[in-house]
């Protein structure tokens, strides 16, 4: 039986843990999606050709203790997951998108509303609970950081998925930390923690 997996909220010290667990996972978006300004092309771009500026604002706003950076790892005892954990204000693009835009479940006060955006576990410790654990993490963690609430979008299929498309992370992983769902969009239901 492995160990149970520590949640810590991320900082500076981490930043080597997550270059490699973006490596890992074949991920070079280093989590800047949300805070980039041009156009899907531009980004897929980006991504392919310029991924050492993503790590290199990522590195810079996980030093300046921002917003655009703020998150749990998980550690087991070196970082295997990492969960955006950011206020809905930094991450406006996520509502402005088509899918989500002018939903009534946004409406009315969004101050301490914070949106876990995006999830990643190394591919070598997937399916043993470290998305459940990163959500667990943020639950504890957030209500320090001004949360009163927490949104998410996992992704929910009716078939069968490959892991590195549950960005957003699993709803299971959600469901048993106390979420409920807010809006029932397929493949992306809001789902909605009080804390």
């Amino acid at each position: 039986m492995s160990a149970p997996i520590a949640t810590a909220a991320a900082g500076p010290e981490h930043l080597a843990g997550l270059d490699a667990l973006f490596e890992a996972a074949g991920s070079p978006c280093y989590c800047r999606y949300y805070h980039f300004g041009g156009t899907n092309n531009e980004w897929l771009a980006r991504c392919s050709d310029g991924q050492g500026e993503n790590r290199r604002e990522f590195a810079e706003a996980l030093a300046a203790g921002s917003d655009e950076a703020r998150g749990v790892v998980a550690l087991a005892p070196e970082v295997v997951g990492w969960l955006k954990v950011a206020p809905a204000a930094a991450v406006a693009k996520a509502y402005e998108r088509r899918l989500y835009k002018g939903l009534p479940c946004f409406a009315g006060d969004r101050e301490g509303v914070f949106l876990i955006g995006c999830a990643v576990v190394h591919p070598a410790h997937r399916r043993r609970g470290v998305a459940t654990a990163l959500v667990a993490g943020a639950v504890a963690l957030a209500p320090a950081w001004g949360a009163r609430a927490l949104e998410a979008l996992p992704r929910r299929s009716r078939e069968p998925v490959r892991d590195d498309e549950l960005w957003t992370g699993p709803v299971s992983a959600f469901t048993q930390n106390g979420f409920v769902e807010v809006h029932a969009f397929e493949p992306y239901p809001v789902l909605r923690r009080t804390l």
